[in-house]
């Protein structure tokens, strides 16, 4: 990519928007909202401010839509979407499709003789390995390799990326306005005809990224034992980069079944924001996208996790500093209290003022860190407030937890004060300005609430929803939800 190109379109899209006193108001009437006959929603905001205009594909699918044995599946084919197509990414391929083929079967093969164990054959496990290595390279002589990422970073295209979580999936870039055309054709070939090319090296790109996030992290094995424990039944329990055994197992057919289920119309949500007509997106948006045929929306996640009723614990010996965790299950992003949960947040975390850095951090001097927050480790389900904190050199996670443990008693016991509401809901308002100031803000979370709430209006309308939070709201809250028999705990001990 040309640099003056790029740094000019990042000053644009970085360039905060003005608000008026009703721009909220005023930006919900600009957003045209509609849906193909396929299912496909689109959410469009045009802004003439600068010849930009961001893209936000949302899928309603994450790690908690996956099941046993195939756990990471979901951020596996986040890396293959950036993998191309059948004409796309690929020098010829006619070629490459037999190439693909026979490198499956020589990996079934092979997977097959390393499933038997101890019984497997030495030498047919040698020689099935250095076969695959021999095919794997044949096809790799036939992928143009990152065509997709160049064909928009030629073209002027910045922030082009992609996130996994635990309740979807998503997929963001920003390009001139005049290449309008240019996103409709290249995100929906993506979605239409996916090629899943370098399968078996992006699995193996997933699994290095356990090993270093994870098996060789403290803090990541800590978060994945602790989340092990609190959650009994619900796939919230599992890693959103998945089991090993899994991630070495799964097999192109699940990865191509999974998409087939999970990548429809029905499913998915895309915004665009920017300097753009509405007119020229509907009818861009029928031509190209229009062309994935129709499918049902998968059903959501069946099972409920049972109610809590003792605490939950977790430690682990590790050559680390010490950290401490302790988290509360709670109601999902469509609770009642969900406003409640964000002022509790606020009142505990925000900044050098909150209560938690006050105490823990300032005055005691327990910490070098410690906050809590709501949404763990997902909104869209019912999860945990969650609360952290590094013990400071000398320090143990026992004094942490009880300095903890006294803010929370505060919460439960006084009512927060007028003062103290009136600051949560004047930085409720200036972290949503702030959040909307830039293009690739404003898609990503119209389309978060739309998928998240089933309306993308509740972006807006949260901000009523703190306004009407009250000290009794936040007392009654802390009573329910902070309950001992309600929690888990998780903590790293250096080893001795």
């Amino acid at each position: 990519m040309r640099k003056p190109i790029a740094v000019f379109l990042l000053l644009l899209l970085l360039t905060p928007v003005a608000w008026s006193q009703d721009g909220f108001k005023d930006v919900q009437k600009q957003v045209v909202e509609f849906t193909l006959k396929n299912g496909l929603k689109f959410i469009v905001l045009p802004r003439h401010d600068a010849p930009v205009v961001s893209f936000h594909t949302y899928v309603d699918v994450g790690a908690v839509n996956e099941s046993r044995g195939i756990t990471g599946l979901a951020h596996i084919f986040e890396h293959l979407a950036f993998k191309g197509t059948t004409v796309i990414g690929t020098k010829d391929y006619r070629k490459e499709k037999i190439a693909l083929e026979e490198l499956d079967k020589v990996w079934t093969a092979w997977r097959e003789e390393q499933d038997k164990g101890q019984r497997a054959d030495s030498s047919k496990l040698s020689r099935l390995k250095a076969e695959f290595e021999k095919k794997q390279d044949a096809c790799a002589k036939l992928v143009e390799n990152n065509e997709f990422g160049q064909a928009i970073e030629q073209n002027g295209g910045v922030g082009l990326n992609a996130t996994t979580g635990a309740d979807a999936t998503q997929y963001f870039f920003s390009l001139p306005s005049n290449k309008l055309e240019l996103w409709f054709s290249l995100e929906s070939s993506r979605f239409i005809d996916p090629v899943l090319r370098d399968f078996y090296k992006e699995k193996d790109v997933v699994m290095e990224e356990r090993r270093l996030r994870t098996e060789s992290n403290p803090q990541g094995k800590l978060i994945e034992e602790f989340l092990s424990v609190a959650f009994k039944a619900h796939p919230y329990k599992d890693p959103v980069v998945g089991h090993m055994s899994d991630l070495q197992g799964i097999t192109k057919a699940e990865a191509a079944a999974f998409y087939k289920k999970n990548y429809v119309p029905s499913n998915m949500s895309i915004a665009v924001v920017g300097d753009v007509k509405v007119n020229e997106v509907k009818r861009l948006a029928e031509t190209y996208f229009g062309r994935i045929p129709a499918a049902p929306k998968p059903e959501p996640v069946r099972t409920i996790e049972p109610p809590q009723n003792n605490e939950r614990r977790v430690v682990l010996k590790e050559q680390s500093q010490r950290i401490f965790l302790m988290g509360f299950k709670k109601g999902s992003i469509n609770s009642p209290d969900n406003a409640t949960y964000g002022v509790i947040s606020d009142i505990l975390s925000s900044g050098r003022t909150s209560r938690m850095y006050r105490s823990l951090v300032r005055d005691k001097k327990l910490a070098i860190a410690a906050f809590g927050f709501s949404g763990f480790p997902g909104n869209k389900y019912p999860n945990m407030f969650l609360f952290f904190a590094v013990p400071a050199q000398g320090k143990t996670n026992e004094e942490c937890q009880t300095a903890i443990e006294e803010e929370i008693e505060k919460l439960k016991k006084e009512f927060v004060s007028d003062e103290d509401l009136k600051a949560v809901k004047t930085r409720a308002r200036a972290n949503l300005i702030r959040s909307l100031s830039s293009n690739p803000g404003m898609a990503g979370q119209l389309n978060f609430y739309q998928i998240q709430t089933g309306n993308w209006r509740s972006l807006f309308s949260r901000l009523d929803d703190i306004n009407a939070v009250n000290a009794e709201d936040v007392k009654r809250v802390a009573n329910e939800v902070f309950v001992n028999t309600n929690r888990t705990i998780g903590m790293i001990e250096p080893v001795n």
